[in-house]
């Protein structure tokens, strides 16, 4: 496109204009939602702004202002100094996060298996591909990723945004504690038929229950070899 039709559609300012001091801001904290719902962060780690501040390339106050906006949602903690870190999940807490993960993954299941087309089941099936992939390579940071990829990837073929939303909240919370599943002990599905393949085997019966008891399974069994694993 010529640069003169450009500059008559949108005079003296091609790229939209300068971003906004609040678009730093929501970068910064989608960057650092990511991080948390990714495992990047682990429970314990200290988060200072003017590091994370370097690492994003921007200043420190867009920054500091995602950190107390997770803080506010409870996604961090700040303790009396003022210091935000990824917080300890107590025991209980990972048990009701998990139930909370089966009932809402679970209806997510139900529905996507509704209305899943095949081309979409064969997408998800690549991913469990990739996750067994890079998990038998050693390669557990894309490991975490991908079994991410496939629970958010099987809640968006549910096709709800406010059932995403909560997933995604959810996550956040939980994700750091995932980090303790790759330890160098047995995984949760060694030796028996990871649960992503009952997941898939429902979609592709079109079968909501059998879908809903899948991801239900799934999440438990990792559940539970993540409960074995917390520190004392």
């Amino acid at each position: 496109m010529p640069l003169a039709m450009l500059e008559r559609d949108w005079p003296g300012r091609p790229f939209g204009g300068q971003i906004s001091k609040e678009s730093l801001s929501q970068q910064a904290y989608g960057a650092i939602r990511l991080s948390l719902m990714r495992s990047r962060l682990r429970p314990g780690q200290k988060l200072i702004a003017r590091q994370v501040a370097e690492e994003l390339g921007i200043s420190v106050t867009p920054v500091r202002e995602s950190l107390l906006r997770l803080v506010s949602e409870a996604a961090l903690v700040m303790d009396e100094r003022g210091t935000v870190m990824v917080p300890e999940l107590s025991r209980e807490r990972c048990i009701e996060i998990r139930d909370l993960r089966t009932l809402v993954e679970g209806e997510g299941a139900a529905r996507a298996a509704r209305i899943v087309t095949d081309a979409e089941i064969d997408e998800l099936a690549a991913i469990h591909d990739r996750y067994i992939e890079t998990e038998q390579n050693k390669d557990f940071a894309s490991a975490l990723a991908e079994n991410e990829n496939f629970h958010f990837g099987l809640c968006r073929l549910a096709r709800s945004p406010a059932l995403f939303r909560i997933v995604e909240n959810l996550w956040m919370q939980f994700g750091p504690v995932l980090s303790y599943l790759y330890d160098g002990r047995s995984r949760p599905f060694q030796g028996e038929d990871h649960g992503h393949i009952g997941v898939l085997d429902s979609l592709k019966k079109r079968d909501p229950e059998m879908a809903r008891q899948a991801i239900t399974r799934d999440i438990l069994i990792g559940g539970k070899a993540l409960l074995e694993r917390l520190p004392a």
